[in-house]
């Protein structure tokens, strides 16, 4: 998501460090939690779970100091990512990822959990708030139409609601998934077609549709915070919906993998990992399907979340995770 378009105005390369990068945290995360699921549907050793949320917190909070530091320094580099027509989306990301935080801190003290659902629903709210509030004033062209516009009004309340969920407050969570779903339903024409115009996506860009692919799981995994234990149908259509979305990445996989790798692929993370965090609560509630494809699932999550976490290390040791 960092080299997202050829354009004029984008910030120049020059140690940079993109709000996308915030995506390295919901896949670490994602993972996590499946693992902690994992403890409970295969008796794995806890321990992994823990270590991998460990992980993600100390990337998220190296991320965060980072970026809150680079904001003050190099201001005009901030306000140039917030007006670029495709990046501009992508701070919601900090609120997202401080709210995954709640949910990996919630067992352990209250008072975090607390504290990271405050500030990752306030900068959620704020944010999303001012994005689409520019976007309804128009002037926008269409080229930049790009699944990253999912991230401030569908994956924040999608997280919020999940955050909350996890608080015990799902009458306010469902308010918040009641957000995410139909800002989903009113964006997912307007990406898809995007997708299919002639000239298609850039191919700096095409790490994008790997967030096309995380709504309908998003969702769900959502959901099921609200729900602890639902086997609703519409629970499963929404979990087949993401199951058929990442079996067309696979169809794909020549043709997204063509970009050369960057932090950017952390896009596809969230996606997956939320997929194996349904299939594992799924399964536990007795669900036959789920539980005949949690393991192929849960084994392919932590091959890719792996792969990447080893190539962006790699990025990092030869000094080549900033842009």
């Amino acid at each position: 998501m960092d080299a997202l378009v050829a354009n004029p105005q984008a910030p120049s390369r020059s140690g940079r460090l993109p709000a996308a990068h915030f995506g390295m945290v919901l896949g670490l995360s994602g993972l996590g939690q499946s693992w902690r699921l994992a403890v409970q549907y295969w008796h794995v050793p806890a321990m992994i779970g823990e270590a991998i949320l460990a992980l993600a917190g100390l990337v998220w909070a190296s991320l965060l100091v980072f970026y809150v530091v680079q904001a003050i320094l190099r201001p005009a580099q901030t306000r140039a990512e917030f007006a670029h027509p495709v990046q501009g989306s992508t701070p919601a990301l900090v609120g997202i990822a401080t709210l995954l935080m709640t949910l990996a801190v919630a067992r352990y003290s209250m008072l975090a959990a607390w504290t990271f659902a405050l500030a990752g629903i306030g900068w959620h709210l704020f944010f999303a708030l001012m994005h689409t509030g520019g976007l309804w004033r128009g002037g926008r062209d269409m080229l930049d139409t790009a699944p990253s516009l999912y991230l401030p009004t569908v994956a924040g309340n999608f997280t919020s609601a999940a955050a909350l969920g996890v608080l015990g407050h799902s009458d306010w969570g469902w308010l918040f998934l009641g957000a995410g779903v139909f800002s989903w339903l009113a964006l997912e024409s307007l990406i898809v077609m995007r997708l299919w115009q002639p000239d298609g996506l850039p191919k700096p860009q095409r790490p994008l549709i790997g967030i096309q692919f995380a709504p309908p799981v998003v969702c769900g995994m959502a959901w099921l915070n609200l729900a602890p234990g639902t086997t609703d149908h519409w629970l499963l259509m929404l979990w087949g919906y993401g199951l058929f979305q990442l079996l067309l990445g696979i169809r794909l996989w020549r043709w997204l993998g063509e970009t050369p790798f960057a932090p950017s692929y952390w896009a596809y993370t969230f996606g997956i990992a939320s997929t194996t965090v349904c299939a594992l609560k799924l399964a536990l509630s007795g669900v036959p399907v789920a539980q005949t494809l949690a393991l192929p699932i849960f084994l392919g999550a932590n091959a890719f979340i792996g792969t990447l976490a080893v190539r962006t290390a790699v990025l990092l040791m030869r000094g080549k995770l900033l842009v």
